[in-house]
């Protein structure tokens, strides 16, 4: 949405401040919690999340109750599980569970599953580790959008309104695609979500995608607005991509992208995912934009990205932030890295303080317990 210098890359930085991306996960909110993940064995791909990640999680980042679910998917078969079950269910709202056997599921939707803002407040998916969710190349997965009239208004204020407050948690998405979506929903391969809050827990994103090119289009995995009151997206032991044929890909952000929004991603895996437009934002003269943000793309005013235990490795960009994009129009956002390991990833310039991390050099970075470079 602005101008980017080019600069030079700089060289390693390794730098300890006495900020921490992990401040207050014990404090006012309840202290920290456990969060049990069923994924991190699985026999069909990656784990979720970065098992090497120890920081705790804040009361309000764990794992949402599913004890008592509105609705059940499936009566114990894998065959009673189906993409008209699962979207029915989703629109109906409240509290989601699966019950497809034993084993391992895929659902293949055959259109993407929208959320309804007057089905909440809570609203919650759980795969129990046991169930994919797939967009068979074709389609988004997950649809919340507070301003769209045909999901039902429920108050004046969509932009800033506190519901719905969706969690979706020990899933898996695969080969989702935004690509076919209208423009002014563009991004977000596997989930777009606007308005209310949004968290992710135990979760996996493999092969999704959205638009190729566009300077401002982003998130091959996810693509978040107009967060409640400011406050931040959590994103607890996920994995975007996670092997070489898993990754994300997108114009910008090939894991996540977002404009306005804040960030708190604990102890998570970020690698393989690519963007792959050309041209930055703005476009340059002959190019279609994009290529910023291998992992993480965050555009927009007053906003701070939090990583604490996360690894980005192995992501690569055609413009700008290998690793991480982060531009705030106003210069008010801040960056906090605690834990953490970005390395090896590959492209771009505008590298102002650290390599990897296209900032404006005023964007203070605070970087503690952690190699970047």
């Amino acid at each position: 949405m602005r101008a980017l210098p080019l600069r030079l890359a700089l060289p390693l930085l390794l730098a300890t401040t006495a900020s921490s991306a992990c401040e207050g996960a014990d404090g006012e909110d309840g202290g920290s919690v456990e969060v049990p993940n069923p994924l991190t064995d699985p026999a069909d791909g990656p784990p979720a999340g970065n098992l090497d990640g120890n920081c705790p999680v804040p009361a309000e980042a764990g794992l949402a109750d599913v004890s008592n679910p509105t609705t059940v998917v499936g009566n114990g078969t894998p065959e009673s599980c189906t993409a008209e079950a699962t979207i029915d269910a989703i629109a109906r709202g409240g509290v989601i569970t699966f019950d497809c056997g034993p084993d391992p599921v895929i659902i293949t939707l055959d259109r993407p599953a929208k959320i309804f803002n007057d089905t909440g407040p809570e609203i919650v998916i759980d795969g129990g580790g046991l169930v994919t969710l797939s967009g068979a190349g074709n389609h988004r997965i997950l649809y919340m959008n507070t301003c769209d009239p045909e999901q039902v208004w429920t108050t004046d204020h969509c932009q800033d309104q506190d519901h719905p407050r969706l969690t979706v948690q020990n899933l898996t998405f695969i080969d989702a695609s935004s690509k076919n979506e209208p423009e002014e929903y563009d991004g977000g391969g596997a989930i777009w979500a606007r308005g209310g809050r949004l968290k992710v827990i135990n979760s996996r994103f493999f092969n999704n995608v959205c638009a190729d090119t566009g300077p401002d289009v982003g998130g091959g995995a996810i693509r978040a607005l107009s967060q409640y009151q400011g406050q931040p997206v959590y994103v607890v032991n996920t994995t975007f991509g996670g092997a070489p044929d898993l990754g994300n890909v997108c114009s910008n952000g090939g894991g996540i992208s977002s404009i306005g929004v804040s960030w708190t991603v604990i102890n998570s895996l970020f690698s393989h995912n690519r963007a792959i437009g050309n041209g930055g934002n703005p476009a340059q003269g002959g190019t279609p934009g994009g290529g910023s943000g291998g992992a993480i793309y965050n555009d927009g005013n007053t906003m701070t990205l939090s990583l604490c235990g996360t690894d980005i490795q192995h992501n690569e960009v055609n413009a700008h932030g290998s690793a991480i994009f982060f531009v705030s129009n106003d210069h008010s956002g801040n960056i906090r890295i605690d834990q953490s390991v970005i390395t090896n990833n590959e492209g771009g310039s505008w590298y102002t303080q650290y390599p990897q991390i296209s900032a404006h050099d005023d964007t203070p970075i605070a970087v503690t317990d952690s190699t970047v470079e």
